[in-house]
């Protein structure tokens, strides 16, 4: 399976300044592209486009790292977001077509514009994961991190897979964005929210760990397990990992469609909070196990 990670790049090559993340199997790296520098040469400058790829995808078995969810899958690096983690709607927009027309069956979108974005703000956006769709193409976005109560664009439109985090408590983490577009929620690790009633959240005690994933440790040539790293857009590629696996062991069929597929990973998920969906955790908790299970 092709997962396209959209993001601040991928370390997946030596070139220049620029090296490869020795947990990322340069045979499981799809050719991708720059929309920032417009050149066919995605090297991240950042490390967060690093770490959404490795929990993807970053290989087994060779002692060094973690392990990737879908370690098998294939990833295709796109760098829509500058070296700050900041990037431009049309550029989003060319991304996204661009994973569409070359053969990801997932795009992963780990990022939110503002909350003053608006669905009549980003157009070329919305055409983009139309395209998306109609190419059979599942797109993931994270519902983002300022603690609203609302979803947070891309991941409120209809088109995307929405995804909220939750810490290693099992509780909604206190940032994640919450609402009626809400999917799913996945692991995206630190403090827990205060629900009164639910057991799970202890935001008293000490709060979970980060997500740990190899990327870069204070500069692009060196790498290792950095703290920080938490936020929705550490939960969203859980969720596109666990796609690329209901694909590949096509409990669904050899091809199935984004909303089959979205609703197959929904009707899976273990259920959390109140019973039924609910704003704060979508459907629940994606599970990988449940949603590779085949059918009865």
């Amino acid at each position: 399976m092709t997962v396209a990670v959209l993001d601040t790049g991928v370390a997946y090559a030596n070139r220049g300044r620029f090296r490869r993340s020795p947990d990322l199997s340069a045979v499981r790296l799809r050719r991708g592209f720059d929309f920032v520098a417009r050149d066919a040469f995605p090297n991240d400058q950042n490390g967060h486009g690093t770490h959404v790829a490795s929990t993807i995808a970053e290989t087994a078995n060779n002692g060094i790292g973690l392990t990737g969810l879908a370690y098998g899958a294939r990833i295709m690096p796109v760098r829509v977001l500058d070296a700050t983690g900041a990037g431009a709607a049309p550029d989003i927009a060319r991304g996204i077509r661009y994973a569409a027309r070359n053969g990801a069956q997932i795009i992963n979108l780990s990022f939110e514009f503002s909350a003053d974005v608006t669905s009549a703000g980003i157009p070329e956006v919305l055409s983009a994961l139309r395209y998306a769709q109609s190419r059979g193409v599942l797109v993931v976005g994270a519902s983002g991190n300022a603690s609203a109560r609302a979803v947070a664009y891309p991941a409120r439109s209809s088109l995307v897979m929405s995804v909220g985090a939750v810490t290693e408590h099992g509780c909604v983490a206190d940032y994640s964005n919450r609402g009626a577009a809400l999917d799913i929620a996945a692991p995206g690790g630190g403090p827990d929210a205060a629900i009164d009633g639910d057991p799970r959240c202890r935001p008293e005690e000490k709060p979970g760990r980060d997500i740990f994933q190899l990327t870069f440790l204070g500069s692009a040539k060196r790498f290792g397990l950095p703290s920080g790293y938490v936020g929705t857009s550490m939960a969203a590629p859980h969720v596109s990992a666990v796609a690329a696996l209901v694909i590949a062991s096509r409990v669904l069929g050899r091809d199935p469609s984004p909303r089959k597929l979205a609703a197959h990973l929904k009707r899976t998920a273990t259920d959390y909070g109140r019973r039924g969906p609910d704003p704060r955790y979508g459907a629940g908790v994606v599970d990988a196990a449940r949603a590779t299970t085949p059918l009865r």
